[in-house]
């Protein structure tokens, strides 16, 4: 696997994996609530962004990306197949390299992204009973330990 910055011709790549590693994983979420979501993934996915990083397959596929702002990982997703790959890790490994210590918002109702993040050295440090859209989704806020 390797990871690149990300360019134009990865955009539906990478919103086909959002979609199926969310239907996936965010099983709190209806099919309603995905696809209220969606044009604003597809607006943060086409917008220029230089910190939006692809996890490709030894083949170049697309298989995953992350987001990032200053040292905050805004999004991490791994297509749903390629789940405990290791993908996730090395996608942390080069926001570290890139920010030092990061920081993270994970939905409360995702308990494998917490255990993720906990098993990579976050703890949270403290916790939203809405979502960054006010919508019923509460969020755990989560910061590397430091060591």
């Amino acid at each position: 696997m390797l990871i690149r910055q990300s360019i134009p011709t990865d955009r539906e790549a990478l919103l086909d994996i959002w979609l199926r590693s969310v239907r996936a994983t965010h099983t709190f979420l209806t099919e309603a609530d995905i696809e209220s979501l969606l044009p604003a993934v597809r607006d943060y996915l086409w917008i220029s962004n230089p910190d939006l990083w692809t996890l490709c397959s030894d083949q170049s596929e697309p298989i995953g990306f992350m987001g990032l702002a200053d040292d905050n990982v805004e999004s991490l997703f791994v297509a749903p197949e390629r789940i405990r790959g290791g993908g996730g890790r090395l996608l942390l490994e080069h926001a570290r390299r890139l920010k030092g210590s990061l920081r993270v918002d994970v939905n409360e109702q995702n308990p494998e992204a917490v255990k993720f993040y906990e098993a990579n050295g976050f703890q949270v440090v403290g916790r939203s009973s809405v979502d960054d859209g006010g919508r019923p989704f509460p969020l755990l806020h989560l910061r590397e330990v430091v060591k």
